[in-house]
């Protein structure tokens, strides 16, 4: 019976779960989904949009966000609970600049939600975040990209490519696993990533986000949020090339 455990996010259950944090991941796997895909110089950040009401402003709607200059999150799970997320982390590389002088890296900012959202799993009259996110940037002292997860136990680990969010979050993690390579270039990595989302989604750019980041040919780190039209040429390729596919099977 899991209704005696199930009430407070300090009791264990007799098997070892922390209900409360069960139903965090739970919450998240209703959200929409959220894909995240490392290049040989690039990450790539896709998630999918809901439908919007008729009057509301679609543009005050987003799930891929700014942490500091060089990084970006992207989430699955309750809006609310990333807002405050994001929020604290902000602050936080605020902090970490004002007083080491210089920008957090990736791996810090990826520690410090993680131990923020681990926080609230330990203690009483609070609950779990409903919040899965992944974080992106690039190493600052090699310039490699890296790509961070973080779930609402407050656990993080490095992925060359991950989706989370969604019903079919294990579904995609399978097909990245088949169709990742260490060498995608940006044009790969981002096809590889609308692909994925065409999985669950329907198609057309209204109901996905795509944000790339790269390094320019200098050597500073860019960011590129694609437009409509970008994202219908993508999949109009896309689905060009599915089409073929039989009829190239059929010719064999």
């Amino acid at each position: 019976m899991t209704s005696r455990y199930d009430r407070a996010i300090t009791v264990f259950s007799p098997d070892g779960k922390l209900f409360q944090i069960e139903y965090a991941h739970e919450a998240v796997n209703k959200g929409g989904m959220t894909v995240g895909v490392r290049g040989e110089a690039c990450v790539v950040l896709g998630v999918e949009r809901k439908a919007v009401a008729k009057l509301q402003e679609s543009r005050t709607i987003r799930k891929v966000v700014k942490i500091d200059e060089r990084i970006a999150l992207a989430f699955a799970g309750l809006t609310a609970d990333a807002r405050v997320l994001v929020s604290r982390a902000r602050v936080e590389a605020q902090s970490y600049r004002l007083t080491c002088e210089d920008a957090p890296s990736v791996e810090y900012m990826a520690r410090y939600i993680a131990k923020l959202q681990q926080r609230y799993t330990q203690r009483g009259g609070v609950r779990p975040f409903g919040v899965s996110s992944i974080l992106a940037g690039f190493d600052q002292e090699t310039g490699k990209p890296l790509m961070y997860q973080i779930d609402p136990s407050g656990t993080y680990f490095s992925w060359k490519a991950n989706a989370i969010g969604g019903r079919n979050a294990k579904s995609m993690r399978e097909f990245l696993e088949k169709e990742w390579s260490p060498t995608l270039s940006r044009e790969d990595a981002t096809t590889l990533c609308v692909k994925t989302l065409l999985e669950v989604v329907d198609s057309g750019a209204k109901n996905m986000e795509i944000v790339v980041l790269y390094k320019t040919a200098d050597g500073t780190q860019a960011e590129e949020t694609l437009g409509d039209a970008k994202l219908d040429a993508i999949i109009a390729k896309i689905e060009a090339d599915k089409s073929d596919q039989p009829a190239a099977e059929m010719k064999d």
